[in-house]
């Protein structure tokens, strides 16, 4: 007997495949219907976002959910606007499917074709965040390809809203399959769908990294995402040029990146989880970061050398000796590890050795240190002179992100329509056969490419 999960990802398997052929003008009709009906349905969004946001915040006070993922979960009238902006940012994105990646001739009237192609159904799995819904959503309709969401019980409601409104949106678009796009609510469900490598072909988890590594370790579906996000910025001695460095010069470049890559959002994963600074920068440096990151609230784990500079300035907020765990700790959270290194190498072993391969950034102005940290740092996202908070789809401008990805296949960094594409051959001949490229009078392979596009060829 088939059960209600198995139903529902089988009839999105099946969607996937008319979607697939849906045209442009009808994909970005979809679109602009769903930003337009989330508009037209925002209070309905904030009333079940609010019912949510009461029933988290208790479970937060019986230590059951962190702040963390509260903060997530919020959704007021400027998500909604990002939602929506989110979503008409995509219709302007070329559709990607169908695009010729490369052509060959294998000889006279035989050609080769490689063009890109949905993958098929997409499973999502993430906790809290509502505004993944539009965001996956949209990405995999202008991308042709299905979704079945499961979002954290903490954010059902909101989820459910979002979700509703976005599918009727949809499937009242003339063209549109129906079914495509399916939503989960139970952890059971999660369990099930994880055994169905048959329909669903990738995974996408979003959340703590527990929770990802929880998903990689157990199905057999190939799974794009990141466990962890430990992210750092190292500011170097080249940070201003040396000699000015002892005359004092301001350092506001490294000032406000390394506030802006901790402070502006803590509790996701491109935030700056440990300060790395040069030795010959830190009693300059330090003292007035401290007193920045202080003022704002955060806790400071200290290693022996940065913990005797910053201890002597009395600041009322925590200050605690780093333990070896902080390094490989993502708080998400108001609090930061400092450590003070000997140089750019020891820099970059650290970040390569204590990191997550998720963003990273160097404060320089030494040409040759931006260089080897770039070519040395093995992260999905690099910054020279800028926050980490920049790793972000959005803000690359994908139009809206399906996550971030620390994988080296596939898909890496903030991950756009790309990552939900792959690729076919198409090969067009004239009844050819093997057989005359083959044994002693062999026909030989012309192996030409060609400028051709198989969608005008095709014509």
């Amino acid at each position: 007997m088939v059960t209600e999960i198995e139903r529902k990802v089988m009839t999105a398997s099946k969607a996937s495949i008319s979607l697939a052929s849906v045209p442009t003008q009808v994909k970005d009709k979809a679109l602009e219907t769903m930003a337009e009906a989330l508009d037209a349905q925002r209070k309905r969004v904030l009333g079940a976002n609010a019912t949510d946001i009461e029933n988290a915040e208790k479970l937060k006070q019986e230590g059951k959910l962190s702040q963390a993922l509260v903060d997530r979960l919020k959704v007021k009238d400027h998500k909604i606007d990002e939602m929506i902006s989110g979503i008409r940012d995509v219709i302007k994105l070329d559709d990607p499917v169908g695009k010729t990646l490369s052509a060959l001739e294998l000889d006279s009237g035989l050609d080769l074709y490689q063009v890109s192609c949905p993958i098929g159904l997409i499973g999502v799995v993430f906790e809290s965040r509502p505004d993944v819904v539009p965001q996956i959503m949209s990405l995999c309709l202008k991308s042709g390809n299905a979704v079945i969401f499961k979002g954290g019980s903490e954010a059902l409601n909101s989820n459910r809203t979002i979700f509703d409104i976005l599918v009727d949106a949809i499937e009242n678009t003339p063209g549109m399959p129906k079914g495509a796009f399916q939503l989960m609510e139970t952890r059971e469900e999660v369990m099930d769908i994880l055994n169905m490598d048959k329909y669903i072909d990738l995974l996408v988890p979003r959340g703590s990294n527990a929770f990802v590594k929880f998903i990689q370790d157990n199905t057999k579906i190939p799974v794009l995402g990141h466990a962890d996000g430990i992210c750092h910025v190292y500011v170097d001695d080249g940070a201003e040029a040396k000699a000015k460095a002892k005359a004092e010069v301001n350092l506001d470049k490294a000032y406000d990146v390394c506030f802006d890559s901790k402070v502006q959002y803590p509790a996701v994963c491109n935030a700056m989880e440990t300060l790395l600074i040069h030795k010959d920068i830190a009693e300059i440096f330090l003292p007035k970061m401290a007193n920045m990151f202080n003022d704002a609230g955060v806790e400071l784990r200290c290693d022996a050398n940065s913990y005797e500079i910053i201890n002597k300035l009395g600041l009322l907020n925590a200050i605690f000796r780093a333990t070896d765990e902080d390094w490989i700790t993502e708080y998400n959270d108001l609090i930061l590890s400092i450590k003070i290194v000997d140089s750019i190498d020891d820099a970059i072993d650290h970040i390569n050795t204590f990191g997550s391969h998720h963003t990273d950034a160097i404060v320089t102005e030494n040409a040759k240190n931006r260089d080897l940290f770039i070519s040395m740092v093995d992260s999905s996202s690099v910054m020279v002179n800028a926050s980490t908070r920049f790793a972000d789809g959005f803000r690359y401008g994908k139009g809206a992100e399906v996550g971030i990805s620390t994988n080296k296949i596939h898909a890496r960094g903030p991950v756009g329509m790309e990552g939900l594409l792959i690729y076919k051959y198409v090969l067009l001949g004239n009844g050819d056969r093997v057989a005359d490229y083959a044994g002693s009078d062999a026909k030989p392979f012309t192996h030409k490419k060609l400028n051709s596009n198989l969608a005008d060829v095709l014509k």
